[in-house]
């Protein structure tokens, strides 16, 4: 049974310091066919607070997707990366890289750090809104996510 099925949001953790961004992937994902729940922090050190449920996110849900932009004040998207890739607790979670970074070193960076997906963020919102849409096709109607027990 997936979570769609069972009624259970997908959990979705946000970690974008671009409020517009975070704005139209709300939007996009709230008219979505699957129940979820979209959680966003706007820098790296928010990030981890959340993932370990420490400061201000003590009662915060694990996230059963991550969308990751790179270029982040604080700690970059990199670093969040390896972080979470490197906890037993939390290298299950599916990490998609969200960025606009075309750069060659860093979509190697990203994979060789463990992402799952790297994506370039396109500049206009009607493609910006498409690419959502993709990830929440694949990543939430067709992909079987790990479920914390």
């Amino acid at each position: 049974m997936t979570a769609y099925q069972s009624g259970t949001p997908i959990e979705i953790l946000m970690v974008e310091d671009n409020p517009g961004d975070v704005r139209l992937t709300q939007e996009v994902l709230r008219d979505s066919k699957v129940h979820n729940s979209l959680f966003a922090v706007k820098d790296g050190e928010e990030a981890m607070h959340y993932l370990y449920k420490t400061g201000p996110f003590l009662g915060a849900s694990r996230p059963d997707l991550i969308l990751l932009d790179l270029n982040l004040p604080r700690m970059t998207g990199l670093e969040i990366l390896k972080k979470i890739k490197a906890d037993q607790t939390l290298r299950a979670i599916p990490v998609v890289i969200l960025t606009s970074s075309q750069a060659e070193k860093d979509i190697l960076a990203g994979y060789e750090a463990y992402a799952n997906a790297y994506i370039t963020k396109p500049v206009s919102l009607d493609q910006f809104s498409h690419i959502v849409q993709a990830i929440e096709g694949f990543w939430l109607e067709i992909v079987k996510l790990p479920r914390p027990v």
